[in-house]
């Protein structure tokens, strides 16, 4: 039942440690000595009902923290295991985080507050369960570029100082905590936290928990964990093909950072490509690349095929007949993620009809940019005035721009076929091909200010970065490039 709002207006109706009792450790954030709200997400916070002229104060600053529960929270580490770069760990959990509680937006929507960086959790596993400034701010900053590229995602409610010093890599660091948003945080490891036990009645609990909270038209249905395996496929899909689509590299696509909603979650080692190379890998611990640009499909269906696993009780009384049914659905991620990632591109490339070679026109593009120094975002970006008539315009971003070449003629006799005109498909290209994104050396210099008590880069590239489709005088800095000083650019999971 939804409690009474209090001062910064939560309002929470917590289902999650309501219906699911066993699958949490109710808990307490740790102490924060001197807490502070350093960044507050004020249009979410209103989006959420929320007060933020209280929630920027030094009350609200200890309930984003979970150092003081605000009224009404359950504050709770969640239980799931997870693959872990391909080995089984069948307890992590919440180690670092707490589910502060539920509440229901101003569009009847359910969204989780979660504290990532709140203290240590019976889910440790030996960690201080803190987190530092600059992977608080990472985080806030990709979740708010994602969400104003419309691709699923958590997002930051606010980015708070703890005033404690944590260690890392040997030396302090400023202590923060980020408060995210999510419509969920059910993952794929959740159901193999509980397949793990062969505790099936705690199975068939979370199935109709996840069902009810995502898809209540499926309460009635025959067969409903089939239709929860699809639906969650098809999410899983849409969300892979969105950041083919804008180069996006998660970087630990882990099972216990695969979200039942379709969502985006767990910013730590990812970045966007500059420079085109399906080979791209961000993270200091991806030795292997298995979660390199080109990989990220094949690995979405493999996590899928895990979460599979944890549904066969429920797919039929008969073994190999459940086998069947979920092993026909783990096949067909793959035509259904082709078809996704062709609507994504047939949108970046201006087209509004489809034909049968458009499968190969787009591949014929990612084909010509690779070893050209290609830069992904702004190749895309300078189609909209090719279909204008500069023809140049693709050509610039190319060191050997033949094979550019090539490809642009063939793509320019397929608009030809395609009833738009110039303008107006010119304008829809730019709504889907982004002008600014995060990138990678500006993030790295914006998180460094930051560090050193200056904001101001960090509000700035924020500021750009809501914005991503339109441009803006001043602002060229933002488009460009890496300098090539920017070189062998790694990503850590700080948080």
């Amino acid at each position: 039942m939804q409690t009474a709002s209090d001062a910064f207006g939560f309002a929470f109706d917590n289902s999650y440690a309501r219906d699911l009792e066993g699958f949490y450790v109710p808990w307490q954030g740790a102490n924060a000595p001197a807490p502070q709200v350093l960044r507050l997400n004020t249009a979410l916070a209103r989006e959420l009902g929320l007060n933020p002229d209280a929630l920027q104060t030094t009350e609200g600053a200890k309930a984003l923290t979970g150092a003081q529960a605000p009224q009404g929270a359950t504050p709770l580490a969640m239980a799931y295991a997870g693959h872990q770069f391909g080995g089984f760990s069948p307890q992590l959990g919440d180690g670092r985080a707490l589910l502060l509680g539920e509440v229901i937006d101003h569009e009847g929507q359910r969204r989780d507050i979660h504290l990532k960086g709140s203290g240590r959790t019976p889910f440790s596993r030996g960690g201080d369960g803190k987190a530092v400034l600059g992977p608080v701010l990472r985080e806030y900053l990709m979740g708010e570029a994602m969400h104003a590229l419309h691709i699923p995602t958590t997002r930051a409610l606010a980015a708070c100082t703890t005033g404690e010093a944590v260690l890392r890599d040997a030396r302090l660091a400023q202590g923060a905590v980020l408060a995210r948003v999510a419509a969920s945080h059910l993952r794929v490891g959740t159901f193999q936290f509980f397949a793990a036990r062969g505790e099936i009645d705690e199975l068939r609990r979370l199935m109709d928990y996840t069902i009810a909270r995502h898809h209540p038209d499926l309460a009635d249905t025959p067969n409903r964990a089939l239709h929860l395996l699809r639906r969650t496929l098809a999410r899983q899909s849409e969300l892979i093909a969105q950041w083919m689509g804008v180069g996006f590299v998660h970087g630990v696509m882990n099972t216990d950072n695969m979200a039942l909603s379709g969502e985006t979650i767990d910013y730590g080692p990812c970045a966007f490509m500059d420079q085109y190379d399906p080979a791209t890998v961000f993270s200091s611990i991806d030795r292997n690349g298995r979660y390199a640009y080109a990989n990220q499909p094949g690995i979405a269906r493999w996590n899928l095929a895990r979460l599979a696993e944890t549904l066969l009780p429920f797919l039929s009384e008969d073994d190999d007949a459940a086998i069947h049914a979920a092993t026909a659905e783990i096949d067909a991620f793959t035509e259904r993620y082709e078809a996704d990632w062709l609507a994504v591109m047939r949108a970046k490339l201006g087209l509004t009809t489809a034909e049968e070679g458009d499968f190969a026109l787009a591949h014929g593009l990612l084909k010509a940019m690779e070893g050209q120094g290609a830069d992904f975002t702004n190749s895309f970006r300078s189609l909209a005035d090719v279909a204008l008539g500069d023809t140049s315009a693709l050509r610039a971003q190319f060191t050997n721009p033949e094979d550019a070449m090539d490809w642009q003629e063939g793509w320019l006799a397929r608009l030809a076929r395609d009833p738009v005109v110039p303008e107006a498909r010119a304008t829809a290209m730019n709504c889907v091909n982004p002008l600014y994104i995060p990138r990678n050396h500006l993030v790295e210099a914006a998180l460094g200010a930051a560090n050193s008590g200056d904001m101001a880069p960090f509000d700035q590239l924020l500021s750009v970065l809501a914005t991503p489709f339109t441009q803006r005088a001043g602002m060229e800095a933002f488009a460009r490039p890496a300098p090539e000083s920017f070189t062998n650019f790694r990503t850590f999971c700080g948080t």
